[in-house]
């Protein structure tokens, strides 16, 4: 039997904290999480971002991190590549404290994207992932040839051989981010960090995206976890969240973590879950529905 999914309460109120089965998947112990996220905090300009966050990731599974807007989403990525100290509570990625393993961990930022006026082909944005920090120009011979091979390997991978050697500011949002994503693949990452891929595309590339990081995350058995802003691209694929909102955190399957039960209790308030006859789902009763999300510029 599944357990409910953990609410961790956030304000300090001491309301009871039910277990958690985590997803699908054997954690702690049972199975080496490639990311462990025990109790953690940040504090940002003395103000608590959040707290009590727990959460385990293992090699090929897919989670995604989800809540209101300013609730910190961004700034959890920013703790697992060690960008971001922890006011409390630790930690590790592959076995190790964040920042020291940067080589294994691919990582997407928010927003990026070309306008025609780079003059870079797709494959040379692919090369930068892999010999950006060299000095120098690259020599001919056996390391060139691997180089060349890698970029072609990554090419197919994210499926852009049509225009992969196209200038890369000519191409449209979901191409670029196709690029952008086989970068972050360059050094065969075991973790991938998504910080809203999906963001500005238009439904059709949303779909394509959110299937190909799956496929990536499955037939490489990378650990990915993504940021973002509607659910409903990536919901058939995941296998648990982590909620964050202003009562804490929650981490769980989808099915129960974005639950009017679960949402109401995160939340203080009443919130009801929908699903639309496509499939969708609609958070409502709270001022910044989650699935989707109102979308702005904040301390995310």
């Amino acid at each position: 039997m599944t357990a409910d999914p953990m609410i961790r309460p956030g304000d300090g109120s001491g309301q009871p904290v039910t277990p958690s089965d985590d997803g699908g998947r054997p954690t702690g112990e049972a199975a080496t999480a490639v990311i462990a996220v025990h109790d953690a905090a940040v504090v940002l300009g003395g103000h608590r971002v959040w707290h009590g966050v727990d959460v385990r990731v293992s090699a090929g599974e897919f989670v995604a991190v989800l809540g209101p807007n300013g609730v910190g989403k961004s700034t959890l990525l920013k703790a697992i590549l060690g960008l971001q100290r922890l006011a409390s509570g630790r930690i590790s990625v592959l076995g190790a404290a964040p920042g020291r393993t940067r080589s294994s961990v691919g990582y997407l930022p928010q927003r990026r994207s070309f306008d025609s006026s780079v003059r870079m082909r797709g494959v040379d944005v692919i090369r930068l992932g892999i010999d950006g920090s060299r000095w120098g120009l690259p020599l001919p011979g056996r390391v060139a040839r691997q180089r060349r091979q890698r970029i072609d390997e990554l090419v197919e991978l994210v499926d852009a051989g049509r225009y992969a050697h196209r200038l890369v500011g000519e191409l449209s949002g979901g191409e670029q981010q196709r690029i952008l994503i086989a970068q972050a693949l360059a050094h065969r990452p075991r973790i991938l960090l998504l910080d809203e891929p999906l963001d500005s595309l238009d439904l059709p590339n949303q779909a394509a995206i959110a299937g190909l990081v799956s496929r990536i995350s499955r037939s490489q058995e990378v650990a990915v976890v993504m940021v973002a802003h509607d659910v409903n691209p990536i919901l058939r694929y995941l296998d648990r969240v982590v909620y964050l909102g202003p009562g804490g955190s929650v981490v769980g399957p989808p099915d129960r973590v974005l639950s009017s039960d679960s949402l109401s209790a995160l939340y203080g308030t009443p919130v009801e879950v929908l699903r639309t006859s496509d499939g969708r789902m609609v958070v409502v009763g709270q001022p910044d529905s989650p699935v989707p999300h109102d979308h702005q510029q904040g301390g995310d």
